[in-house]
């Protein structure tokens, strides 16, 4: 951005500036132009930093009053334990790809997988981002074998949602149950263990009230239907916001609907968690459903 801006300020100088000479314009613009780039540079030095320490804030920490169950990803757990190969594929819409993030390296998938190599650091573990913005349940179904099947993972985590609930009715919620039964069925038959995440407690969202209830609620539903683990995103987030009286500001960009780094990095952080804890009890010898139908949401 920094580069954009300085290429296009000369073409709008104001025409008096023309009459300078030559020799002293360019001495008068290195300054100038040194001070944009290191301001650029500053800038984006802040952001490391504050991306670098984001682990180290408050509240990221579990939702309370949510039921502490066993670990339920028993596929992934036994393969790191065991120190095969792992692959995991994030399956969603536009906070999958990252959209709102400083850097490509913040996506909550990039650092899921920063955090599990830093756990299991001989682990081969791989995160394959399949998330394209502005979708939902009816067009993430139509590229469900190629984007997730395809690729043969071990573990596949579905954000969905809400798209639905922002431009969608009622009716589309609705609709949105039988898509997913389906998809997890397909997975399941293939003994891949499956993670839901519900929408993103933000304005966006949160507006609108009868829309997000209804899909929070259908999402917790299938999941338990199916036995499947589920990550309680819109409760997280809300217990952020109303809880610990955290600022949207703090964790959502200005659009009102995308989380910033730190809301991706937190979100990460949970989510990854559940992975180690998953993977500790095997370790431990706890006894760990190998099929995971028969396994409840954590």
């Amino acid at each position: 951005m920094a580069a954009a801006t300085l290429c296009g300020w000369p073409s709008a100088r104001p025409a008096v500036a023309q009459a300078v000479p030559p020799a002293a314009a360019a001495k008068s613009d290195v300054p100038a132009q040194k001070g944009l780039a290191t301001k650029a540079i500053e800038a984006a030095k802040s952001a490391a930093s504050a991306a670098g320490d984001i682990l180290t804030r408050v509240p990221c920490l579990p939702a309370k009053g949510i039921k502490d169950v066993p670990g339920s990803l028993p596929r992934v757990a036994r393969r790191i334990a065991a120190g095969e190969p792992v692959t995991i594929v994030a399956f969603g819409s536009s906070t999958t790809v990252g959209y709102g993030t400083s850097s490509p390296a913040y996506t909550y998938p990039n650092r899921l997988a920063d955090q599990l190599r830093r756990k299991f650091p001989t682990a081969d573990i791989s995160i394959i981002n399949r998330g394209m913005g502005g979708q939902d349940a009816p067009e993430m179904m139509k590229r469900f074998d190629a984007a997730v099947l395809a690729a043969d993972p071990d573990l596949v985590i579905w954000q969905l949602g809400t798209n639905t609930v922002v431009k969608g009715s009622v009716s589309d919620v609705a609709a949105t149950a039988a898509l997913v039964e389906d998809g997890i069925a397909r997975l399941q038959a293939r003994g891949i263990d499956v993670v839901l995440i519900d929408p993103q407690y933000v304005p966006a969202v949160a507006s609108k009230t009868e829309n997000a209830s209804k899909m929070v609620k259908l999402i917790g539903e299938v999941a338990k239907l199916k036995n499947v683990a589920l990550f309680p995103r819109f409760e997280v987030m809300r217990q952020w916001h109303e809880d610990e009286k955290m600022p949207f500001e703090k964790f959502v960009i200005g659009d009102g609907l995308h989380m910033n780094d730190w809301g991706y990095a937190c979100f990460a952080q949970l989510l990854g968690d559940t992975i180690i804890k998953s993977v500790g009890q095997v370790k431990a010898g706890v006894d760990v459903p190998g099929n995971v139908m028969t396994y409840r949401p954590m």
